[in-house]
């Protein structure tokens, strides 16, 4: 994983979604890019549908990601709400997916834990940790754009994990695995 790459995140909603594009050079993350897509003012739901579905697409077009990470909805006590956010997901994916990018899903827990080490921590632990992590403490981005932000990172991180070491029973099973490696 030594090439450049460009990752998308994205933290969806109905009202506001994040984003987050970052490009991993030398195996370091960079900040490229972030902000939300603000919705609060449309009052039909399908007209929103239709501008996440838009936005990202233009997103994509702009920056060229070669992977799209998404939060996943969390499970709440409000059906219609949880109906809605998985729709705005869906609009994301689908947009996602009408440029052939692979699309990876990380549930909320998850992407604060490998940003945080807590699957617990708050928005602005995250936005802090985030900005720390791009270099970028001068920003001041809404929190759902960070959220974007950690989704993309959270990616990085999932697939950049260093190859596992080798395990030995013993140093004869070490010799018999690593016979080039002795004169």
């Amino acid at each position: 994983m030594d090439k450049e790459r460009i990752i998308l995140g994205i933290d969806p909603g109905t009202n506001i979604m994040g984003y987050g594009v970052i490009r991993i050079v030398r195996k370091k993350p960079e900040l490229v890019t972030a902000g939300v897509i603000d919705m609060k003012k449309m009052d039909d739901h399908f007209l929103k549908l239709k501008m996440i579905f838009d936005r990202v697409t233009g997103l994509i077009e702009t920056y060229h990601p070669d992977e799209l990470a998404i939060e996943a909805p969390f499970f709440g006590k409000n059906v219609q709400s949880m109906l809605k956010l998985g729709r705005a997901q869906g609009a994301a994916i689908a947009a996602g997916l009408q440029h052939t990018i692979p699309i990876f899903e990380y549930a909320p827990r998850k992407i604060k834990m490998s940003l945080t080490g807590t699957g617990s921590a708050s928005k602005e632990q995250v936005a802090a940790l985030t900005y720390k992590l791009l270099s970028a403490k001068d920003l001041d981005l809404p929190l759902d754009a960070t959220d974007g932000l950690a989704a993309a990172v959270c990616h990085y991180f999932q697939t950049n994990k260093p190859a596992a070491a080798a395990e030995y029973k013993s140093w004869k099973d070490f010799i018999g695995k690593n016979k080039d490696r002795i004169k």
